[in-house]
C-alpha cells in the first residue's frame, strides 16, 4: 500500500521480534524504511532475510524495558531517527485484590515509563530538526476497564493520555505523535483469552467485523501513521478494533 513512501527514512520498532512489532518492522521496510528493532533478543530470521531482499538495512539493539538506564544507552547508540513506534508491552493477569505491586509497578514501567523515556529521548531529535514520527501500541484498555488486567488498563490509559500531552507539545514542531488502539488480536499476549472457549466466543460475538485482528491489519494503521499522509494526523487514538468500541 505505501511502497517506496518511506525511501530514505529511518525507523525504531520495539519489540519486533514477534507478533504485531514484526508486522510493523515489516511494513515500515516494504514502505521503504531501515529499521532499528529494539528488543531483548535479536531481529528473527524471517525478518533478516526480508531486508535483504528489499534492500533495507536492518539492525537490532538489545535493550531491557524494564532499566532506565539500559533504555538510556540504546538512545544513545542509535542517535536521532525519522520514526519511532513503541510496540513494546507486557501483561500481567491477578485479580485486583492479589495483584502484587511488584507486577503492579512492572507493568506500568515497560508499558509507560518506558515509552515516556523513548519517545523523549528520540523525540528531542526530532523537535530539534522540525519533523518526525511517533506512534505507540496502545489498546483497547485505553477506553475500557477489562478484567484481572487493572495494572494493564492503567498503564495504556496513561499511554493515550501521554500521547495527546507530547502532540500538544511538539505538533507545532512538525512531530505527528499519535498511538493506535488494536482490538483483539491473535498473538501471544491474548494467548489466555485464545485457549479460554468460551472467553474466545464470548469475545468474538460482539466483534461487528466477526472475526479477531490478525497483526498485518494493526501494522497497516501504524504504517499509515508514519506515511506523509498522515501529516494533519497528531494527538489521535486510532482504534483498529474490527468495530468493537462501536457496539
Amino acid at each position: 500500500m505505501f511502497d517506496g513512501v518511506l525511501l530514505g527514512k529511518t525507523a525504531v520498532v520495539t519489540g519486533a521480534s514477534r507478533g504485531i512489532g514484526e508486522a510493523v518492522a515489516v511494513a515500515l521496510m516494504r514502505s521503504g524504511a531501515d529499521v532499528t528493532a529494539l528488543q531483548r533478543g535479536p531481529a528473527s530470521q524471517d525478518l533478516r532475510q526480508l531486508a535483504d531482499e528489499l534492500g533495507r538495512r536492518l539492525t537490532s539493539v538489545s535493550v531491557d524495558f524494564t532499566e532506565e538506564q539500559s533504555i538510556g544507552s540504546a538512545i544513545t547508540e542509535i542517535g536521532a531517527v525519522d520514526i519511532l513506534v513503541n510496540n513494546a508491552g507486557t501483561q500481567i493477569r491477578h485479580d485486583a485484590v492479589d495483584f502484587p505491586l511488584a507486577d503492579f509497578n512492572r507493568v506500568l514501567q515497560v508499558n509507560t515509563s518506558a515509552v515516556f523515556q523513548l519517545s523523549q529521548g528520540f523525540g528531542a531529535h526530532m523537535v530539534a530538526r522540525g519533523g518526525g514520527k511517533i506512534v505507540t501500541l496502545a489498546s483497547l484498555l485505553s477506553f475500557q476497564g477489562g478484567l484481572r488486567v487493572p495494572a494493564y488498563a492503567a498503564s495504556k490509559g496513561a499511554v493515550a493520555q501521554l500521547t495527546k500531552a507530547l502532540s500538544n507539545e511538539w505538533a507545532s514542531h512538525g512531530v505527528n505523535v499519535n498511538a493506535v488502539a488494536p482490538g483483539y488480536v491473535q498473538t501471544d499476549m491474548n494467548e489466555a483469552l485464545l485457549a479460554d472457549p468460551d472467553r474466545f466466543r464470548q469475545l468474538s460475538e460482539r466483534i461487528p467485523a466477526g472475526r479477531w485482528a490478525l497483526p498485518d491489519d494493526i501494522a497497516n494503521a501504524v504504517a499509515y501513521l508514519c506515511t506523509p499522509y498522515a501529516d494533519y494526523v497528531h494527538g489521535t487514538i486510532l482504534a483498529v478494533d474490527g468495530g468493537w468500541l462501536g457496539r
